[in-house]
C-alpha cells in the first residue's frame, strides 16, 4: 500500500519535472523566433522557467547562453535523485 503511495509521488514528481524541462526548451527555442516571447504563451513560459534559469546565467560565452543546457542537466540528476530516494523508500516498506 505505501509502496503504491511512494511510485504514484515518484511518477507526479517525474511528470513535473519532464514537463519542466519541455518548457524549458520551449523558452530556449523561443529565443530564436522573433516576437515569439512577447505573446502570451511566451510570457507565460517565460514566467515559469525564468526563476529557474537565473541560476545558470554564469554560463554564458559571448552572447550564447549555456543556462538552459544546465538547467536540463540539472533536472535530470534531480530526477535520478527522486527515483533513487523512490527505489529506497520502497525497498524499506
Amino acid at each position: 500500500m505505501l509502496s503504491t503511495i511512494i511510485e504514484m509521488i515518484a511518477k507526479l514528481l517525474n511528470d513535473a519535472i519532464n514537463v519542466y524541462v519541455f518548457l524549458i526548451i520551449i523558452d530556449a527555442l523561443m529565443s530564436w523566433l522573433p516576437g515569439a516571447p512577447s505573446s502570451k504563451l511566451g510570457q507565460l513560459i517565460t514566467r515559469l522557467v525564468t526563476p529557474f534559469l537565473k541560476y545558470f546565467e554564469f554560463a554564458r560565452i559571448g552572447i550564447i547562453g549555456f543556462g538552459p543546457i544546465l538547467a536540463v542537466i540539472a533536472l535530470g540528476f534531480i530526477q535520478i535523485g527522486v527515483n533513487g530516494i523512490a527505489n529506497f523508500l520502497i525497498t524499506i516498506f
